[in-house]
């Protein structure tokens, strides 16, 4: 087992890190930028480094001071929790380099699920579903009209180095191809410095489900049920839940089988997530994979009673995995609590917090690096806290979440607390009668 692990991460990730060290009895190491000097991971971390200025890119993505970092404290892992680094080939290859244990997937099998097209081939061969497309990269406008005009509008034309929203535009009919292909490409340019795209049939009234995976260094992969992240603006989750109110005992079979295969397919070391759009009529398909630990992971950990931080150390470690899958067995929501305004667009709310009361109570948990005299900067996610509340039914899940965020309270900036009160209100939300489209009719009152 690790002696002592860097985590190459900021707020409640990290903290949320250190917690499960400690109980482990592993050391650990804090990095922060100068704006996060006064946050709980460097106060809590038994040792903390400062890697530069406020920008994240001189900071949390300066990959010479993190590993300068790990070198003048001796740790012997890092951990990059999600967000920065934690997806990054290089950095991978970099920690393997200089034999220092990156608590993750090795770089290969980052790089063979980074890039949407080569993970769409990888998951065909390995058997699982995926939404018809195009063949690869899409060369130019005249090649991707053919393509759409096979599989039938409408079309997504998506970034093959996209993420978070950035690069895709749904094109209805072949009038307005030109126009959104020129809009896709200009923003993945921007974004990710890569403007090579490809075509997906766009699934209507699609679900957004996700199947939980742990592989281990010997060749097992396992997985631990689903969540259901169909709630969501701009393609940015907002709330998840386990399992899915549109799930079945025989779906949760077949979905969790796939999930398998996927892992499988790259012989997956760590804990990730096999990402499915599932439309209205059950059939699911293969979306992408996330190989690190994910915001929303409190939500299986809950309906389980895994810690999940706790099993990549382990497996990163090269402890064997138990040869069976979980099922949950409660009912679990989380909902993000993001420094920004509901009523203005969702525009970012940094500042002062000037008083901060979290919930308690059996089945109510908060992850979160806030506290009263707190000051959010404005250089990062605005996320500041998840709110997770289990109960033995869907029905009283909501019952209590609706009660929390009632006692949730944040003064001195703009929260989404409102939105998450209201939202739990929603006679479709209540009744499970959602899908990804969700946001567009919903009005904040």
């Amino acid at each position: 087992m690790f002696k002592k692990i860097l985590i190459a991460n900021r707020g409640e990730i990290a903290l949320r890190i250190i917690r499960t060290c400690k109980e482990m009895g592993i050391k650990t190491v804090a990095v922060y930028s100068t704006a996060d000097r006064d946050g709980l991971h460097v106060r809590f971390a038994d040792e903390a480094v400062c890697i530069g200025p406020a920008s994240s890119t001189d900071s949390y993505l300066n990959v010479p001071a993190i590993m300068a970092a790990v070198e003048i404290t001796n740790a012997d892992a890092i951990h990059p929790g999600y967000g920065f680094l934690a997806e990054n080939a290089d950095f991978a290859e970099i920690c393997e380099e200089y034999s220092i244990k990156f608590i993750g997937p090795s770089a290969q099998m980052i790089r063979s699920m980074g890039d949407k097209v080569t993970a769409k081939e990888t998951m065909i061969k390995a058997g699982v579903p995926v939404v018809p497309g195009s063949d690869g990269l899409v060369k130019n406008i005249a090649q991707g009209k053919k393509i759409s005009g096979e599989i039938g509008y409408p079309v997504m034309i998506k970034a093959t180095a996209g993420g978070g929203g950035k690069g895709m535009r749904i094109v209805a009919d072949e009038e307005e191809f030109e126009d959104q292909w020129n809009k896709a490409r200009n923003e993945a340019k921007a974004s990710f410095g890569n403007d090579a795209v490809y075509i997906e049939k766009f699934v209507e009234e699609p679900r957004h489900i996700e199947i939980q995976v742990i592989g281990d260094q010997h060749g097992n992969v396992i997985h631990l049920s689903e969540r259901d992240c169909s709630i969501q603006r701009r393609h940015q989750k907002l709330i998840e839940e386990a399992p899915s109110p549109f799930m079945t005992k025989e779906l949760r079979k077949r979905m969790g089988e796939a999930a398998i295969k996927a892992g499988m397919s790259i012989k997956y070391e760590g804990v990730g997530t096999v990402e499915f759009l599932v439309d209205k009529n059950r059939d699911f398909y293969f979306m992408e994979m996330n190989t690190r630990i994910q915001v929303e992971h409190p939500v299986t950990e809950e309906v389980i009673d895994r810690d999940l931080i706790k099993e990549q150390i382990r497996v990163a470690a090269g402890d064997k995995l138990g040869g069976k899958n979980y099922f949950p067995k409660l009912h679990c929501i989380e909902c993000r609590i993001n420094a920004e305004d509901p009523y203005n667009d969702f525009r970012p709310s940094p500042g002062l917090i000037k008083q901060f009361h979290s919930p308690k109570g059996h089945g109510v948990r908060v992850d979160t690096h806030a506290y009263a005299g707190y000051t959010v900067p404005p250089y990062y996610d605005s996320m500041i806290a998840k709110l997770i509340c289990k109960a033995e039914t869907r029905e009283e899940c909501i019952t209590k979440m609706r009660r929390a965020l009632g006692e949730f309270v944040i003064e001195g900036i703009k929260t989404t607390i409102p939105f998450h009160l209201q939202l739990m209100d929603n006679e479709d939300f209540r009744k499970g009668n959602f899908n990804t489209g969700f946001m567009n009719t919903f009005e904040l009152e």
